[in-house]
């Protein structure tokens, strides 16, 4: 266990965040000066990954792969091994093939007693050291933390484990490993080394593995042993003793005592906790080890006793140095945690009012999303929580996604498909050749519905008649918005407009700024019978009374006018027929498109004009 100092770095198997954490908060109270984590393996996906070495915010490496985590870090000589029972094995080996790994700490349970075997035989071939399997780790006292050994950090500093003591600790049982701790803090000076070697069968090392290292560690000056009912192990401390092997103090107790008031064989919880003979029981451990010379009490509630008692004869021999006492540093605590115990606040950089992902599902403005898809309202009502934050009814619903249908496509040759069409055939992916069409869209490509919505609002609201309006815009030089079509006219009219103006007329409580904007239109084909109401424009008019019907305040309105809200609707509609166009060409495998010759003007400056 020598190998085990102040500067041992570990590999973790498993992206064990929270674990990692409760070692690196351990090494910063000990005040280590580098973090014990050096790597993680992750055979998923490599990179990085955040944790927090104080204050400070460090980048852990991420690897796929414990060959290549050894290689790039050949000074770690730990892996502590998070696999599942189904690839610890596995795993386990293969870190024992690495010559610098010494230790390898196995947290899982349930690896068959076969494999477990193997496992022992090849550690103690290659003379390296497994801890566990089902094992919570352990500890060297201000040096190195294995995993979630020792609990919280309260419980770290309550039981002194940030500076090394003198007693070393060996217990098969991972669930009083905490327990011990803080026993042995409040009847000695706290533990120099402590592990938990694993409840199963066949752990990797035994105790007196364990006992043997301590023995020729010259900072443990006495030892304490945790069996319990079951297996033979505590016997080989038996034989250590006789043999004149472990000649420090030991102070033992091995648990279970109280199985023999069971009429039947009893299961303590680990795989190795059962007695199926008499030698394997509590009481058949404890009169061995108390015959062979170890410091034996009664009962369990007299181990404490016993190792004051053997800590104080020590230190009055002079065996027990004086311990260096320091206050360890608090570790700063994490943000989430302070905010939910009301120990901090900040303002937030980001403000959101329409959806939440925090709890077990996400709310769209408060709904949660399994009750929208029950109630099978559509998408038109959850565009109206989304973008406008209100419960729509339906024929609000059902207009939003008639305009969505009607605005979805038109044709190869406007320019949010056309560019699509071009970088799709220039071989980019779907989403930029998506990017590309949707960046057109502006005052010349679907504008006009943002455009209308404006002006016609403002012409009404501000009791121009339809004339008086149609002479200001000629006067200010501003083409209206939403007026207009190459192809259509009073003959030939649009059929998109005229299915928005016949659902408006059927479903809308009132249609107010549509019937201005149709006055205008009058006026404006007396003129030309193309200055028709396009369907930007309608669209534009139509949300206006949509949102006024729905209960928005004219400042809501223009609010939302000047957000850019009504060419949304456009933006949303367009993206499908976007889609569309960059699929089919993908699809239809076609080459680059290059502009032909005949389609361009050149029109160049003579060389001799200079």
């Amino acid at each position: 266990m020598k190998v085990i100092n102040e500067k041992t770095q570990a590999i973790i198997y498993g992206r064990q965040l929270k674990a990692i954490q409760r070692m690196l908060d351990f090494d910063y109270v000990s005040k280590r000066e580098t973090p014990s984590v050096a790597a993680i393996i992750d055979p998923t996906r490599e990179g990085f990954e955040t944790a927090f070495f104080g204050s400070d915010e460090i980048l852990i490496p991420v690897y796929k792969t414990i060959k290549e985590a050894v290689e790039r870090h050949p000074n770690t000589t730990v892996m502590i091994n998070f696999a599942s029972y189904r690839s610890a094995f596995e795993t386990t080996k293969e870190a024992l093939e690495m010559k610098n790994l010494k230790i390898i700490a196995v947290i899982a349970e349930g690896i068959p007693e076969r494999k477990e075997r193997i496992l022992r035989a090849l550690a103690k071939e290659k003379g390296k050291v497994i801890i566990g399997p089902a094992t919570v780790g352990g500890i060297a006292a201000g040096r190195f933390r294995i995993g979630n050994a020792g609990g919280s950090i309260e419980n770290i500093i309550a039981s002194k484990l940030y500076r090394p003591g003198s007693v070393g600790l060996v217990t098969k049982s991972g669930g009083m490993l905490n327990e011990m701790f803080n026993l042995i803090a409040r009847n000695a000076n706290g533990i120099n080394i402590g592990i938990a070697i694993g409840g199963d069968r066949f752990p990797g090392s035994s105790l007196v593995d364990h006992l043997m290292g301590f023995e020729n560690d010259p900072e443990v000056k006495f030892h304490v042993v945790l069996g319990e009912v079951g297996g033979l192990e505590e016997y080989k401390i038996v034989d250590a003793l006789k043999a004149g092997k472990i000649k420090k103090p030991i102070v033992a107790w091995v648990t279970g005592t109280c199985a023999k008031v069971f009429p039947t064989e009893v299961q303590f919880g680990h795989a190795g906790a059962r007695a199926g003979a008499d030698k394997e029981t509590a009481d058949a451990k404890n009169k061995a080890l108390r015959d062979a010379g170890a410091i034996v009490p009664d009962s369990f509630d007299g181990l404490p006793e016993k190792i004051n008692e053997v800590y104080n004869k020590l230190k009055s021999e002079g065996k027990i140095p004086e311990i260096k006492e320091f206050v360890p540093p608090n570790v700063p605590m994490d943000f989430d945690k302070a905010v939910k115990e009301g120990v901090v606040r900040r303002h937030r950089q980001f403000i959101t009012t329409i959806s939440d992902d925090r709890g077990e599902e996400v709310k769209y403005a408060g709904v949660p999303l399994s009750e929208i898809i029950e109630s099978k309202k559509g998408l038109g009502y959850v565009i109206g929580l989304l973008w406008l934050k209100k419960s729509l009814p339906e024929y609000a619903t059902k207009f939003i996604e008639l305009i969505l249908q009607i605005v979805a496509d038109h044709g190869p040759c406007v320019s949010g498909a056309h560019n699509a069409i071009v970088t799709a055939r220039a071989g980019r992916d779907l989403v930029s050749a998506v990017a590309s069409g949707i960046l057109t869209i502006g005052p010349r490509f679907g504008g006009a519905i943002d455009g209308a919505g404006h002006y016609f609002k403002w012409a009404k609201d501000s009791n121009l008649s339809p004339s008086e309006f149609v002479n200001y815009m000629k006067r200010e030089g501003i083409p209206i918005p939403g007026i207009g079509h190459r192809v259509k006219s009073v003959r030939n009219p649009d059929k998109r407009v005229e299915m928005l103006k016949q659902y408006a007329k059927s479903h809308f409580p009132e249609t107010k700024y549509l019937d201005y904007a149709l006055e205008v239109e009058k006026i404006t084909t007396s003129k030309k019978e193309n200055l028709i109401l396009n369907v930007d424009g309608c669209t534009g008019v139509l949300l206006v009374d949509l949102m006024r019907s729905i209960g928005l305040s004219d400042k809501e309105i223009n609010e939302r006018i000047e957000a850019g809200l009504l060419n949304a609707f456009f933006v949303l509609g367009r993206t499908i027929g976007i889609i569309g166009h960059a699929l089919d060409q993908k699809l239809l495998k076609t080459k680059l498109y290059r502009t032909p010759y005949d389609d361009v003007l050149y029109k160049l400056p003579k060389k001799a004009d200079l």
